[in-house]
């Protein structure tokens, strides 16, 4: 027993069986002194690691109690799991904030023997994730931002032309797109950038992410993500025919065989010069078009053998964001979902022996 002021502690210790002398206090013995709670760091992982991949933190406290045989409530394991979710994005915000800080020093920058025939791709996308604060407009709703980076050499195409990516890196992040440049740069980093030269960002043609790879990935080939530029043509023809789906279907058909015989001009000549307010939703597609006009060359993304549909980061944001945080009924705290998302992350992307690596330092 120890006396900290008025507030007395009690400890259980060891003690030898020689000569009955205390050896060590038990929770030094069991590595859980200062610490949070009182178990172990392995315990915590492993709560950690079923947190993240059950539907619900009560899930998780069923599966302990029915598989384990031990009982601790959904509310502690949220705490276990934020904590060592907490430690895992504070680490890797600062190794983020490092490499962009120093990017050109940090990224290893190979001048001669680039890794020739690999493509590096990079796609970026969001998803809206329910939470218990409201914005000036008394939405709760905020955007996970995320990327998902992969390489050429770890496609494998199937006989029916579909196609296995076996290998992936993740982040994701709730905040803003100046705050989240650094940590697109670190998967970037991981997955091989400064060593392949042939490096492809696919988008949905956001102001955002042009103003991102023209900062950090200046010699990046930018692509307009097809089925985005697809899915607006069919939604701006929706609102010059209404609902004569003929009508409508016919035009966004023209306009987008337009668009992939590289006959940019006459596709935006079929766009009427002046027009009433688009519906909600609609966007301005002579606008979006000029302003993606070099990254529409599908013709020639084609012949290069690149992807230029980013249907992988749909998948990703389903796997990421959606299969664990927009469960019915969810809400978040900006914090839990941030930490909730970096250990999705880092399972998906074979990471997990990061998360073990800063919970043990």
């Amino acid at each position: 027993m120890t006396l900290h002021g008025n507030l007395e502690i009690r400890r259980t210790v060891l003690y030898s069986k020689t000569d009955g002398e205390m050896i060590i206090p038990f929770d030094e013995y069991v590595e859980i002194s200062g610490l949070p709670y009182k178990i172990t760091k392995q315990m915590m992982l492993k709560i950690a690691y079923y947190a993240q991949n059950q539907a619900s933190f009560e899930a998780t406290s069923k599966l302990f109690r029915e598989e384990f045989g031990i009982d601790i409530s959904g509310k502690q394991i949220e705490k276990v799991a934020e904590y060592v979710g907490k430690k895992t994005f504070e680490k890797d915000t600062e190794i983020s904030k490092n490499i962009i800080e120093n990017m050109h020093n940090e990224i290893p920058q190979i001048e001669v023997q680039y890794r020739r025939g690999i493509t590096l791709y990079l796609m970026t996308d969001g998803a809206l994730v329910n939470t218990l604060l409201q914005d000036e407009k008394g939405s709760t709703y905020r955007e996970a931002k995320t990327v998902m980076a992969f390489t050429s050499k770890d496609i494998i195409k199937r006989k029916d032309g579909s196609k296995i990516i076996l290998k992936k890196e993740y982040a994701s992040f709730i905040g803003s797109a100046e705050d989240f440049k650094k940590y697109v740069l670190n998967v970037a980093v991981k997955s091989g950038y400064g060593q392949i030269n042939d490096v492809v960002i696919l988008g949905d043609g956001a102001s955002w992410i042009r103003t991102m790879c023209n900062e950090i990935f200046p010699d990046a080939t930018q692509i307009l993500d097809f089925y985005h530029l697809k899915e607006n043509a069919y939604s701006y023809a929706k609102s010059l025919y209404g609902d004569d789906k003929d009508a409508y279907t016919m035009w966004a058909e023209r306009f987008m065989d337009k668009i992939v015989s590289e006959k940019t001009e006459e596709a935006l000549a079929m766009i009427p010069s002046t027009q009433n307010a688009l519906p909600s939703g609609t966007v301005n597609l002579k606008t979006y078009i000029e302003n993606n006009k070099d990254k529409i060359k599908y013709k020639y993304y084609q012949s290069k053998g690149y992807y230029i549909g980013s249907g992988p980061i749909e998948s990703a944001n389903k796997i990421i964001v959606q299969r664990r945080l927009k469960q019915s009924g969810m809400r978040w705290s900006l914090d839990g979902a941030q930490y909730m998302l970096t250990l999705r992350s880092k399972v998906e992307s074979n990471r997990w022996y990061e998360v073990e690596d800063i919970l043990c330092a």
